[in-house]
């Protein structure tokens, strides 16, 4: 899909071909679209590099052209095995006007569709990209934080665990924590490319913002380091935990199976056909089963004592 934005006084509005200054936003491109992109002359490596989802963040010029490529967090939902992972998310910056590329529509470029943000001029094209790259970082922060709340609440769940359940969810976010781990990091070296090519230190205000995006940048990846090391060491924690669980339940049942047993032993004997101690007396009945009762407490008495309850 194929759509054309240009920034005006009242937010994005879209055009139907591509004039100076617009954006081209393209999510899942079809071969005719990119047959069509082609025709813009864009070179067709710049079109197909960020639709492959193990593309690694990095820079390349060819023509004049430049495409910059990054990871992006995508949101894949609660129900995946690895929640939240990353995306390759191309930009490709002409002498005319911008072009994105993706495979999967994500909410970084949802948000600058939307117009949620006042004052992005897709005529100003550096200061877009600069713009595009500081709104993944805060997503990677956003995220981040995401993931730190669910990992709070399962937390709470596995104090009181005794199955695998709470510590496969953990697994799957200690995953998400390893893709942005890996993504953050070659985003920081294609980055650092970018400040050394000088590409956006035409204007101060560029500058300035390089300069956000890298610090941002560097926080998110300080805060998936520490993120990362606190859960696997709270796996490695849990999975204990769940164990003494299961082991004060086992204790628990082992107790109780032998406080039942013990009536029956004592019913067992006089059920005996020998001659037996009261065999004659009327309240035989009421002393076996008050004796029974004594010998059940005793020994529940012994394991509370032992702290077996």
């Amino acid at each position: 899909m194929i759509t054309i934005y240009k920034s005006s006084e009242a937010g994005m509005v879209l055009l139907p071909e591509p004039t100076s200054g617009s954006w081209v936003n393209v999510i899942d491109p079809s071969t005719e679209e990119i047959a069509q992109l082609e025709a813009l002359g864009l070179p067709h490596d710049y079109l197909t590099y960020p639709l492959d989802l193990d593309e690694r963040a990095r820079t390349e010029r060819e023509n004049g052209e430049l495409l910059i490529v990054l990871r992006a967090p995508f949101y894949q939902g609660a129900t995946q095995d690895v929640p939240y992972s990353t995306i390759p998310l191309g930009i490709i910056l002409t002498d005319k006007f911008l072009v994105t590329i993706c495979r999967r529509d994500n909410e970084i470029l949802q948000e600058l569709t939307s117009g949620r943000y006042k004052g992005i001029s897709t005529a100003k094209r550096l200061r877009f990209v600069l713009r595009l790259l500081l709104n993944t970082a805060n997503k990677y922060l956003s995220f981040l934080r995401e993931i730190t709340k669910i990992v709070d609440a399962l937390e709470d769940q596995l104090q009181q665990s005794t199955r695998n359940k709470e510590v496969l969810e953990l697994l799957k976010y200690q995953k998400s924590l390893t893709y942005f781990t890996t993504a953050l990091k070659s985003n920081e070296l294609m980055m650092e490319r970018l400040s050394r090519s000088q590409l956006f230190r035409t204007y101060p205000e560029d500058e300035d913002l390089l300069e956000d995006v890298l610090t941002e940048n560097q926080q998110a990846i300080e805060m998936t380091n520490i993120a990362s090391n606190i859960l696997s060491s709270m796996m490695d924690a849990f999975a204990s935990i769940i164990s003494n669980n299961l082991n004060s339940v086992m204790k628990f049942l082992a107790s109780v199976t032998i406080v039942l047993s013990l009536p029956t032993m004592v019913a067992s004997f006089y059920g005996m056909n020998v001659h037996l101690p009261l065999e004659d007396q009327p309240a035989a009945f009421l002393a076996i089963l008050g004796l029974s009762f004594m010998i059940s407490l005793s020994v529940v008495y012994i394991f509370w004592r032992q702290d077996w309850f």
